[in-house]
């Protein structure tokens, strides 16, 4: 969800605009343009670095000046439930959408040492049996080496898990899985000079220092592939030509089957903790077998995974997570959390004051 200093700076924008144009509007909000915003504060909320629970829940649109300007639309019928399902299929359905809203509000689990608890039916359990990692992707992806050439397996499938960390290493045991040669992408990284960084010794900082940082939303230092592995891009781009490619086929969204070619590109990190600019020159893609919940938003996929090694730690994580999947049969979760008082139960994480102003 985009933070409300973004309506906000548009809403200034537009009434500059309009000011120019019309004097009587420079008034109103968002210059008297009427502006269509969509979105569900049941999913994942702006991204606060290090924020509390205030912090973000004050950064959501509906804590923001304009919002007592806008006015809510709901809406009220289930398109999963409108395509002439037989009436058993309708119901088990509708009970398994009931029970993900009823967790995403709150209304459902016991609270156990001040943390909500939520069980989950031993239906979607994937039982641990030696390696977790080993056995949920032998669950999603059944016969992976005897099937991985054909894109199609890969359709309207992933592995979710909440931290990156758990994405990195199922995805890394997958790739290692599969025959073929692999490559190793290196970025290529550079300090940027400006004399607004002279406080900071550069002459310290070699190649090896920049290839370790990690920033959020870039790839790591080293990608590595194999012909016929999925990947994500992490950056909506237009690929151009260049001497330098990743050849691709699409197998989900609008442009499914189309072959795209992948460049390398420049990025400068943002992240105010780095207390210096560089240039990173990488591909903007990483293995797509498992991603982040949060990545995952907006998809909607015949069969979801979903990685427990601890429980979600943010509002929405878990509503998110459980409604990318279209029927109860396609979803599956594995809870390998020692500090879980059994097996069968996880912790959900929803913030209720959000929708107090609903």
């Amino acid at each position: 969800m985009t933070k409300k200093l973004a309506f906000e700076a548009l809403d200034r924008t537009l009434c500059d605009i309009m000011d120019s144009v019309f004097d009587r509007k420079k008034n109103l909000s968002f210059g008297g343009k009427v502006v269509v915003l969509g979105g569900d504060f049941k999913q994942v909320l702006p991204i606060i670095p290090k924020g509390s629970r205030v912090e973000v829940v004050m950064a959501s649109i509906n804590s923001s000046v304009l919002w007592k300007y806008c006015k809510v639309l709901r809406l009220t019928k289930d398109m999963r439930l409108a395509s002439g399902l037989e009436q058993s299929t309708a119901q088990e359905l509708r009970s398994f959408l009931d029970w993900i809203l009823q967790i995403s509000e709150c209304q459902y689990g016991i609270v156990i040492n001040d943390k909500l608890s939520v069980d989950i039916s031993s239906i979607l359990i994937i039982l641990v049996l030696q390696n977790p990692v080993e056995d949920i992707i032998n669950t999603i992806y059944p016969n992976l080496v005897q099937n991985f050439h054909n894109p199609s397996f890969f359709q309207d499938k992933a592995i979710l898990s909440p931290t990156v960390e758990n994405v990195e290493e199922i995805n890394n045991y997958m790739v290692d899985l599969l025959p073929g040669e692999e490559k190793n992408y290196p970025s290529a990284n550079l300090i940027c000079g400006s004399d607004a960084y002279s406080n900071v010794d550069i002459d310290w900082i070699n190649v090896e220092f920049l290839n370790q940082i990690r920033c959020s939303g870039l790839p790591n230092h080293s990608l590595k592939l194999k012909i016929g592995v999925p990947i994500i891009l992490l950056r909506n781009i237009d690929p151009a030509g260049g001497t330098n490619e990743i050849g691709a086929d699409v197998v989900f969204g609008s442009n499914i089957w189309h072959k795209v070619f992948i460049t390398r590109m420049n990025l400068i990190p943002s992240d105010t903790i780095i207390p210096f600019k560089f240039q990173y020159r990488q591909f903007l893609v990483s293995l797509s077998f498992a991603m982040t919940i949060n990545k995952s938003q907006c998809q909607t996929l015949s069969i979801v995974g979903l990685f427990l090694h601890r429980p979600v730690f943010s509002h929405g994580q878990h509503y998110v997570a459980l409604f990318r999947v279209r029927n109860r049969n396609g979803l599956k979760i594995l809870l390998c959390d020692e500090g879980l008082i059994d097996s069968i139960r996880t912790e959900n994480v929803a913030f209720k004051e959000v929708f107090d102003k609903i």
